[in-house]
């Protein structure tokens, strides 16, 4: 029994990370997907075993498959991250730039499967392509990168027949599944995803969940997601402020965010898609206004999904003018990139919405409209 920065890390789990790591003589480096039930520990499991192969290599890379609870980004995002480091405090997750992301809109995946999937498979080719085949333009191999998978715990039903998928076009040499004491919320037993049973090539790996009782019954610590995902949000449109800006409360950080210069959104240079459902052309105004966008960047090509480069919230619609007003963290060199915008189910945490409100109804905003714009081609909506 070990504690990592008060996270309990089991001997077996250790061991497991270890092993993988140090004793494994695969060559390309390694490709581990971690999966379970819900609760079991997967997202725990997955940081412990990034640091151990941060010990290891220079750099790691993760693809993160949790739209409702990701490691390194707001909630709705599939995305691929390169790190090179970990955060000392493997309690607390943080924000990172992902290599490549997603918008998927959506804090569950059950609405839109194989969108899901499609999505996770472009950004695992974009892995292959990028860090395990050749340098664009150069006969020398570039240094390839071990990737974790961490998944979501959506493992009966659909949920099941789209975890097989994925492992079978990830093809990991690794996988990790952890099970709980309740048999029937577990995946079956073996490698469950080979049509033929293991062959060898794969390195399957069974632990048990962290928490045990005396009776070694695995105790699922219930977390609040809903929570999870608010100071998520609340934390990314935090960066659109200094860092020594003294923000204790959210009441402080609604009006900072309210008083914050937007960019203005020329509503002829962007396109507008609305994921999951159709809005009827008059109704669009109004359902952008006060929400979550996905800022992307549309190449024209349709075999090509749109990356996306972060958030923003739309504070605001002068259809006169022809302008959306827009706050978000994104920096401006990536700003000129984006010509669509992309609206899902990722809302603006309702405490952070009603003192924003409040602000805006009290005259309490910026007297003023920022110049920054985002260029982006003209595209017909």
């Amino acid at each position: 029994m070990e504690t990592e920065n008060e996270i309990y890390i089991p001997e077996q789990w250790s061991l497991a990370a270890d092993s993988i790591a140090y004793d494994s003589i695969t060559s390309p480096p390694p490709i581990i997907l971690v999966c379970g039930p819900s609760n079991c520990g997967k997202t725990t499991f997955s940081r412990h075993i990034l640091s151990v192969m941060l010990q290891r290599y220079k750099k790691v890379a993760y693809l993160d498959t949790d739209v409702g609870q990701p490691e390194f980004t707001p909630p709705g995002f599939l995305s691929l991250t390169v790190l090179h480091e970990l955060t000392p405090n493997l309690m607390i997750p943080c924000l990172k730039t992902p290599e490549r992301c997603l918008f998927f809109g959506d804090v569950s995946s059950k609405r839109d499967p194989s969108t899901y999937l499609k999505y996770i498979f472009a950004l695992y080719d974009y892995y292959r392509k990028e860090y395990s085949m050749y340098e664009k333009g150069e006969n020398l191999p570039m240094t390839e990168l071990p990737l974790i998978v961490n998944t979501s715990g959506w493992v009966k039903g659909v949920g099941y027949v789209m975890l097989v998928d994925m492992l079978k076009y990830i093809g990991p040499t690794h996988v990790v599944k952890i099970n709980i004491s309740v048999e029937n919320k577990n995946l079956p037993a073996g490698a469950f995803w080979l049509d033929g049973g293991n062959d060898g090539t794969v390195n399957l790996v069974e632990i048990n969940s962290a928490r045990q009782d005396s009776f070694n019954r695995s105790v699922l610590v219930q977390k609040d997601a809903r929570l999870l995902r608010d100071l998520r949000i609340t934390a990314y449109f935090r960066q659109c402020l200094p860092r020594d800006f003294n923000i204790t409360t959210i009441k402080e950080l609604a009006h900072a965010l309210t008083s914050h210069c937007p960019c203005e959104v020329p509503i002829a240079s962007i396109k507008i898609k609305h994921l999951h459902c159709e809005v009827p052309n008059s109704e669009i105004f109004y359902s952008l206004n006060a929400s979550i966008v996905g800022l992307a960047v549309d190449s024209g090509d349709s075999e090509i999904l749109p990356w996306c480069v972060g958030l923003g919230i739309v504070r605001g619609i002068d259809t006169f003018k022809g302008v959306l007003f827009v706050i978000t963290p994104v920096p401006q060199s990536s700003l000129e990139k984006v010509n669509l915008l992309l609206q899902g189910y990722i809302q603006i945490p309702t405490s952070l919405l009603q003192k924003m409100t409040d602000f805006q109804v009290q005259g309490c905003i910026s007297p003023y409209m920022s110049g920054n714009t985002l260029n982006g081609r003209e595209v017909s909506s």
